[in-house]
């Protein structure tokens, strides 16, 4: 078959009691898929037995499918970046976890697709299995994501101000139940829809100090916005294109404009008057990096 994508995409299944072998697809070029039992590797001294309770997809996910994606595993792999698992059997010489703890991945890649997987036990945190269940599948990427993007760039103090794009997406809801702890204001921009309304008072429930249009960005109205709330120190970018030009106009003077998506799939186009006349900073932030660059024990404090 002409190249074709050995990718292992697991997919969550009904468990049984049998932990012998995993259900997995594979995806084609064409998208032709297969459901398939792989046969798990043999429990180690050092490995753990998991059996996945709950993956999403994100969009990195489908950009490591898609091959796009600043991290690549070794063909074949599965799919699967973030996911919460809960460990069925642990080897001889394991002693951070038991059986029946809940465990994340620690870095993107181990491949949460699957129904079960033998994985190391340095390649997973544990956490308390009180927490919702969606919550935890989650835990790894977005609310580290946001926690580090609201601490690292701006000495953000209560009373002042961030602004953001997609904040309906995972990043943007951590985003703003974190600045709503801390006491700081969120200008949360959403694009247009019939439900905005309703998707305006789900954010405002969880913190959100402001939800508005995209097209209010553009509008003089949107000055009446700043007498009530100081013009943001921060913006954080998850989509590019003319999106992200329009949060850098409202940053206050010196201002940092941080990326962490693109959802646009668009480039993100800085004014010559901003960097001049405001001295905004532009930045990137990719939270697997983050991890790498920082020590264990900073890691484990965000996590």
């Amino acid at each position: 078959m002409k190249h074709a994508l050995c990718l292992r995409l697991f997919w969550g299944a009904e468990l049984g009691t049998n932990f012998s072998s995993s259900k997995c697809i594979h995806f084609w070029p064409k998208c032709s898929e297969l459901l398939e039992n792989v046969d798990l590797l043999p429990l180690g001294a050092n490995n753990v037995l998991v059996k996945m309770l709950a993956a999403p997809i994100n969009p990195s996910d489908i950009n490591m499918i898609q091959g796009t994606y600043a991290i690549l595993p070794d063909l074949p792999a599965v799919g699967g970046n973030e996911g919460v698992a809960q460990v069925v059997e642990v080897g001889s010489q394991v002693k951070s976890l038991k059986t029946g703890d809940w465990v994340i991945p620690k870095d993107a890649g181990l491949g949460t697709w699957r129904t079960e997987a033998v994985l190391a036990e340095n390649d997973v945190i544990s956490l308390p299995n009180d927490i919702p269940l969606l919550s935890a599948a989650t835990l790894g990427v977005n609310p580290c994501t946001a926690l580090r993007m609201l601490s690292d760039f701006e000495d953000l103090k209560p009373g002042d101000s961030v602004i953001q794009n997609a904040a309906n997406s995972g990043v943007g809801q951590a985003v703003i139940q974190i600045a709503a702890a801390r006491g700081i204001n969120s200008i949360n921009v959403v694009r247009d829809r019939p439900e905005f309304t309703q998707l305006s008072d789900r954010l405002k429930a969880i913190g959100a100090t402001h939800v508005i249009k995209e097209e209010a960005l553009r509008r003089p109205e949107i000055k009446e916005l700043f007498k009530i709330c100081p013009k943001p120190k921060l913006a954080l970018n998850g989509v590019g294109g003319k999106s992200a030009t329009e949060l850098l106009r409202h940053l206050q003077l010196g201002g940092s404009m941080v990326t962490y998506g693109g959802m646009a799939k668009q480039p993100v186009t800085v004014p010559v008057s901003a960097l001049i006349f405001k001295d905004v900073k532009v930045r990137g932030f990719w939270v697997t990096q983050w991890k790498k660059d920082h020590s264990k024990g900073e890691s484990a404090w965000t996590f």
